[in-house]
């Protein structure tokens, strides 16, 4: 099952993943994402960390590295350390990149993105009160994302439940395949288990850690990247995911991570989960 959890990767690219800039020289191949993660809300990277152009994503980012790096928001201010913050929405540039550091996107609808804002908007944007994640070169870069996701949690009162409820199991069970096929309205997903759709929304975010609708998105963002790395070019792997067209995706990924599609296509090697 892909576990929702909430992250949100640096921006590696001022137009697309393959032209990287890094802050002490230009692009080359060396300085592509190295690996990948994407779950339902969130999607991390781990690689070099680049310099960007002034830009905003809907994403809440953070950017986690060994050696300190510099963001500017809209205002000029300089934003300055190992563990940055970008809060959803916010215009900002990367000014000083690092070798390496671990870009994570969390879906702001989360519980766990929606504390990582709020951590931006109460502490600032490079907060050093908080603990920083593992080094993904040591524990892998899904066990630095859980430590960033559990960490995040603490920051939000309750729990969620330990069992997952019929209807929620079976909702997950449909929903790739619904998705493939084109527009998922929940309100229909909602008919065919036999529910209202305010009891399924309500199950759903409770028990998986994501409201239905963006995690309808982030499926497609799943599929499209698995068929990526199976030899599907961009266009088809869209329309394989269930977007519109090519443009539809291109539009999805600038406006949720500020990134190009073929972003998703330059890590050398990607922790997909089971694609669900």
């Amino acid at each position: 099952m892909m576990k929702a959890l909430v992250t949100d990767a640096t921006s590696v690219a001022t137009t697309s993943p393959t032209s990287v800039h890094h802050a002490s020289g230009p692009p080359t191949a060396d300085r592509e994402p190295k690996t990948g993660l994407l779950r339902a809300g969130v999607l991390a990277f781990y690689g070099p960390i680049g310099v960007t152009e002034l830009h905003a994503h809907n994403a809440v980012q953070i950017v986690a590295t060994q050696t300190p790096i510099v963001v500017v928001d809209a205002s000029g201010i300089r934003h300055h350390g190992t563990h940055v913050i970008v809060p959803a929405d916010a215009p900002h540039r990367i000014a000083a990149g690092a070798e390496r550091g671990t870009a994570i996107y969390l879906d702001p609808e989360t519980a766990a993105g929606a504390a990582a804002d709020h951590r931006a908007h109460a502490y600032g944007w490079a907060d050093s009160t908080h603990s920083l994640p593992a080094d993904p070169a040591s524990v892998g870069l899904a066990e630095a994302v859980a430590e960033v996701v559990h960490d995040l949690q603490h920051d939000t009162e309750g729990s969620a439940p330990t069992g997952q409820h019929a209807v929620v199991n079976e909702a997950m069970r449909m929903l790739p395949a619904l998705v493939r096929d084109g527009p998922v309205r929940g309100a229909d997903v909602a008919r065919r288990l036999g529910v209202s759709g305010s009891r399924l929304t309500h199950l759903f975010t409770e028990q998986v850690g994501i409201p239905l609708r963006p995690y309808i998105l982030w499926l497609r963002l799943h599929m499209a990247v698995t068929r990526v790395r199976s030899g599907d070019d961009l266009a088809d792997a869209a329309i394989a995911a269930g977007f519109a067209d090519c443009t539809q995706f291109t539009r999805t990924c600038r406006r949720t991570f500020g990134l190009a599609p073929s972003a998703l296509s330059c890590p050398s090697r990607w922790d997909l989960g089971d694609g669900r």
